[in-house]
């Protein structure tokens, strides 16, 4: 990318992925330009196409979020990458999903990822990480009255910090000629049950704390009547939380460690460093 502008559009700027790589790729001297609704360097709406082209001038890489809470977006994202190579872009690293071959037809993680790797005029990289340890600290996965309910039939997954997924974004995104077609998929450096999540809190928070592992179908249905989720996003819920059910959760890999350096982030540090936004919780 010789002669390049060198500047990152990052979308979902504000979000948890995506504020952290800015602020890496900045420090690290990189030029950046974050996106999204609210709240950001500019104005994003994947619904307003207006404020696309704005979004990409002067930039030659992206950092590509698709809609929240949708199953149905790969023609917004394909007119969106074509805009983008017309404005320069040559890169583009996806934030993904784990196991995204895998993902039911309804849901069109596949299709953006067939999209951008038949791009012959850009360069890509495919993130896709396991479960994010921030789940537990906000609105995802809550602990309400003692307990983190959500169906996994006892298996396990390797949830993995925020900033390791931005860390190896940042790496892609800093030389993507380096890490060009490369799929990297972000993990911790263990498979937890979120019964282990619950005692690790509990142990660090110093209050009991459970979880509750419901009928799949039966917290989907909770979560449609209580306006959580959109109706056909209960596909892609089907889809995560069965997989863990059926023992097709992450399993550890090297891929953060062999990307930028350094060993993945412990629940266990993860929760210690993050243990005043459950007793934050519980005061409320």
């Amino acid at each position: 990318m010789t002669g390049s502008p060198q500047t990152t559009l990052v979308l979902g700027g504000t979000g948890r992925t995506g504020s952290l790589l800015a602020r890496t790729l900045a420090e690290r001297g990189l030029g950046v330009r974050t996106a999204a609704r609210h709240g950001a360097g500019v104005r994003f709406d994947w619904d307003d196409p207006a404020t696309h082209p704005d979004a990409l001038n002067g930039v030659d890489r992206l950092y590509l979020v698709t809609p929240v809470l949708r199953v149905a977006y790969a023609d917004q994202v394909a007119a969106f990458l074509d805009l983008a190579e017309a404005a320069g872009v040559r890169h583009v690293t996806y934030l993904s999903t784990y196991g995204a071959d895998q993902a039911p037809p309804e849901v069109d993680i596949k299709a953006v990822e067939a999209d951008l790797t038949g791009r012959t005029a850009l360069t890509h990289c495919l993130v896709r990480p396991a479960w994010v340890m921030q789940n537990f600290t906000d609105t995802h996965l809550p602990i309400v009255d003692g307990a983190i309910t959500v169906p996994t039939g006892g298996g396990t997954e390797t949830f993995v910090d925020a900033a390791d997924i931005a860390a190896v974004a940042a790496e892609t995104l800093l030389a993507p000629e380096a890490h060009a077609g490369a799929r990297y998929a972000p993990t911790g450096p263990q498979a937890l049950t979120v019964g282990q999540v619950a005692d690790t809190i509990a142990a660090v928070t110093g209050r009991p704390v459970t979880h509750h592992d419901p009928d799949s179908d039966t917290w989907i249905a909770g979560a449609l009547a209580a306006g959580l989720i959109p109706a056909d996003y209960a596909v892609m819920l089907r889809w995560l939380t069965g997989a863990l059910a059926a023992g097709n959760g992450s399993t550890p890999n090297d891929d953060v460690e062999k990307v930028t350096g350094q060993p993945p982030t412990a629940f266990r540090d993860f929760a210690r460093r993050n243990a005043r936004a459950w007793t934050s919780q519980a005061a409320r």
